[in-house]
């Protein structure tokens, strides 16, 4: 048997190539582990492809999405018109490419929004003693709130306002993100507390703080970097959440107007053709599917490559 001499020998000895293989960065381990989940991948590969087909899909294909030939109205899926057209003759393919862009532009930005205010209020939370009360029975009441009706009232509340303050197109944009953003930070907050908890008590923190280092430093530059395994798997399916909240606010004729084709918008336009064209909802539900679908994916293997014991293995 080799001695434990012998056995460090080797190791210093061992090649270049050898020595890196053992000595794996923490980037690789966690890019290995994502590899292994084959629904990751296939979700990362699904979300790649429909994020290319709403940037480039509208420069190649063309059709204009905004383009109206009441000749060729409710037509079905065609050669011409893969997806059909609507009642007014517009392509449905072009108005499905273009209106991604939308939708998908909400859900980054409304998870950015709640991303934000979570961890926020996780961090705060979970460092500082005297405002972990008040600020989780703040938590607790917007779990309790019911989420849509809130959202209804909101909407009826400031759609207006803010459509004569910043323009109809930037108004409603940026209402239906805050309002996204500020309902669905509570279970990131959660999280990251329970994460702050831990974390404040580990011995670099208390170093740190031995040292005299301010809390601002201490936060920024132990507690956050520490807790990010949560806020991107919080992240991931933050965006799934707000492309769904985003479709059921259009379904219900309170989200985007006409004038903006997301896919709820589309699937809230079909609704009654859909005896001519089901495409017409058919395709923009489709699309939200494999979006969702593909976000979910993308977020467990998120989860599983940053879990230590997974890597590990």
């Amino acid at each position: 048997m080799a001695t434990t001499q012998e056995r460090v020998e080797s190791q210093v000895l061992a090649p270049a190539g050898e020595r890196t293989e053992k000595y794996r960065s923490l980037r690789s381990d966690v890019w290995r582990q994502f590899k292994r989940h084959k629904g990751a991948v296939a979700g990362l590969i699904l979300m790649a492809l429909i994020v290319l087909a709403v940037v480039v899909g509208p420069l190649v294909w063309p059709p204009d999405p905004y383009a109206i030939d009441t000749t060729v109205a409710n037509q079905g899926p065609s050669a011409d018109h893969p997806f059909g057209t609507d009642n007014l003759g517009r392509d449905l393919l072009a108005r499905s490419l273009i209106g991604g862009r939308i939708s998908l532009s909400v859900g980054f930005a409304a998870m950015l929004v709640g991303l934000i205010l979570g961890t926020a209020v996780g961090v705060i939370a979970g460092f500082f003693r005297r405002l972990d009360g008040p600020l989780m029975r703040v938590t607790d009441l917007f779990l309790a709130l019911p989420i849509l009706p809130l959202l209804l009232v909101v909407v009826m509340l400031f759609r207006e306002p803010l459509k004569q303050s910043f323009g109809e197109e930037l108004g409603i944009f940026l209402l239906v993100v805050v309002i996204i953003g500020a309902t669905s930070w509570m279970t990131t907050a959660r999280v990251v507390r329970g994460d702050v908890l831990s974390i404040k008590e580990k011995e670099f923190v208390l170093a740190a703080q031995s040292i005299g280092t301010r809390k601002r430093n201490v936060i920024m530059r132990h507690i956050i970097p520490n807790t990010m395994s949560p806020v991107m798997v919080s992240a991931a399916l933050g965006v799934a959440g707000a492309i769904i909240t985003e479709s059921a606010l259009s379904f219900l004729g309170l989200g985007f107007p006409a004038s903006f084709p997301t896919w709820g918008r589309l699937v809230f336009d079909g609704r009654n053709y859909l005896h001519l064209n089901p495409a017409w909802i058919l395709a923009p539900g489709a699309l939200i599917s494999l979006t969702v679908m593909s976000v979910n994916f993308i977020g467990d293997g998120i989860r599983d490559a940053l879990d230590p014991k997974l890597r590990s293995r």
